[in-house]
């Protein structure tokens, strides 16, 4: 193997060296690390983190000391690791762990290479040492322990061989956790009459059906909109398996466009650019892979809902890695995002019977949901062969799987942190206030006026539209009421309106 020189500029060590070394065709790591003159620092270039260490962390130039150096400083990206692993002559694997037996990294190396690859080297079981982590939990969000006693090492992976995203505990990260939403989401619905918490409710999940549709470009008609918002209600206790998704997609999309089973064809997702050229944004796993790539999905998913991992990460992991297995030809995107409101529900992150409107927080910023996603589609695009055929459908000509199987999930778990965030304080928030003010503004109102229903109902909302006035496009609207009488039931919704800022400030 050749030895790096960094006399001539920084030179990569750890997993980026091995990446190029190998010529493996993944994305590079979201962090690397380089050898160079002088101090040991960081640097922060978007997503993209370098590491510079001095000379004195300069390593052999073997694989064995690279992949030594990635274990104990780096976070693992298991696209390069698995990779490597594949790659490698199983010989100098097999050396390194005789020749450190007990070591941490050696078993850390060994466990994953035989977990990922799904060869056996040839060694006896260790029988001493004390147990070590797979993935260092200063490093990344762990799953809940598992023991692989040949190894002697705790199996604390997200997924398995077959899907297993990592999520690097980034500072950003941590300090999202530390803020405990969900905390501030009770406290705020303890404060408010459940008759009013129950109407606001009821509209928040008509908020996220139509949110959800709106960000596909949809406008779902009353049948399609009352069946997603059953799905969510009943989201705590959905089954994630292949026959409780196949009949979820069922029911969101229409009927003519219904899946009985996993795609069997290659899809993407794109958009047609001057009326007949299609640009190609995503190009969705092969055919044949979706089927393992899903069984492992759901065995994922019962890991993030049944285990100790933060609700948020595992509501993104599971979310988003189902969206890029994209099994189905319609209703992924929704589905993917209905899957968030699963894992929040079942892992008590959201109150019971209480929705947080995530896809109305990403129709706001929509932009910041597509660049959150471009992250994993544009490096994918670089290392996937493709043309289109004669019939204007893709082909893939290599072999993608573990391209979707092993991918950083950590953009994606800092961005639905956010998201859940927004819709907390804004959504849930500015809801339950409407319905305040609301039902305190109508009843003042029906005591100055009797008014019928829709009419009093009208005149508060046109009100709360305009800051607790009656604009004078809409005062044509009421020439049954007089300027006095006008006057008095506006300042009994600005009354209304001040009570509730008093006592709700935002």
């Amino acid at each position: 193997m050749a030895t790096p020189d960094p006399n001539n500029g920084p030179a990569a060590i750890g997993q980026e060296w091995l990446r190029r070394e190998f010529g493996s065709a993944v994305p590079a790591p979201a962090v690397e690390s380089y050898i160079i003159q002088g101090a040991r620092r960081t640097a922060v270039h978007g997503r993209r983190t370098l590491e510079f260490y001095p000379r004195q962390y300069e390593t052999d130039g073997t694989v064995v000391s690279h992949l030594r150096f990635a274990l104990r400083h780096e976070p693992i990206d298991l696209g390069v690791i698995v990779a490597v692993l594949k790659a490698m002559v199983p010989a100098e694997l097999e050396s390194w762990v005789r020749a450190e037996p007990t070591g941490a990294y050696s078993r850390r190396a060994w466990f994953l290479y035989e977990t990922f690859t799904g060869r056996t080297l040839d060694l006896e079981d260790t029988r001493t040492g004390n147990y070590v982590e797979a993935l260092d939990p200063e490093r990344h969000i762990v799953a809940d322990r598992r023991n692989s006693v040949r190894h002697r090492v705790i199996d604390n992976l997200l997924g398995g061989p077959g899907l297993c995203p990592t999520v690097r505990r980034t500072t950003r990260l941590t300090e999202q956790m530390g803020l405990h939403v969900d905390e501030e989401a009770r406290v705020l619905i303890e404060s408010y009459d459940p008759l009013i918490l129950a109407r606001a409710v009821n509209y928040l999940y008509t908020k996220e059906t139509r949110s959800s549709f709106a960000i596909e470009g949809e406008t779902p008609n009353a049948s399609r909109t009352d069946r997603f918002i059953a799905a969510l209600k009943a989201a705590p206790g959905f089954t994630p398996n292949k026959e409780s998704l196949i009949q979820l997609q069922g029911e969101i999309v229409d009927p003519r466009y219904a899946a009985k089973d996993w795609r069997d064809f290659q899809n993407f997702v794109g958009e047609t650019v001057g009326g007949y050229r299609e640009e190609v944004h995503f190009i969705c796993p092969r055919p044949q892979d979706v089927p393992g790539l899903m069984e492992a999905w759901i065995t994922l998913m019962g890991r993030m809902v049944n285990h100790a991992v933060d609700p948020v990460v595992a509501a993104a992991v599971t979310a988003f890695a189902f969206v890029f297995n994209h099994p189905f030809a319609d209703g992924n995107g929704r589905i993917h995002r209905f899957l968030m409101h699963h894992v929040l529900a079942r892992r008590g992150y959201s109150p019971a019977g209480v929705i947080f409107p995530i896809s109305a927080a990403i129709l706001r910023d929509r932009r910041s949901y597509d660049q959150a996603l471009e992250t994993f589609s544009k490096p994918l695009a670089e290392h996937i062969d493709w043309h289109w055929t004669s019939q204007q459908e893709i082909a893939v000509t290599n072999d993608t799987g573990d391209l979707y199987r092993y991918f950083d999930a950590t953009v994606f778990a800092e961005y639905l942190y956010d998201r859940v965030a927004d819709t907390v304080r804004r959504d849930l928030k500015e809801e339950l206030g409407f319905v305040a003010v609301f039902d305190q503004a109508l009843t003042a109102v029906r005591e100055i006026v009797d008014m019928p229903d829709r009419r009093a109902s009208l005149f508060v909302q046109l009100c709360m539209q305009n800051g607790g006035r009656l604009s004078a496009a809409k005062r044509p609207q009421f020439p049954e009421l007089s300027d006095v009488e006008i006057a008095r039931l506006e300042a009994q919704v600005q009354q209304a309106i001040s009570a509730e800022t008093a006592e709700h400030p935002k």
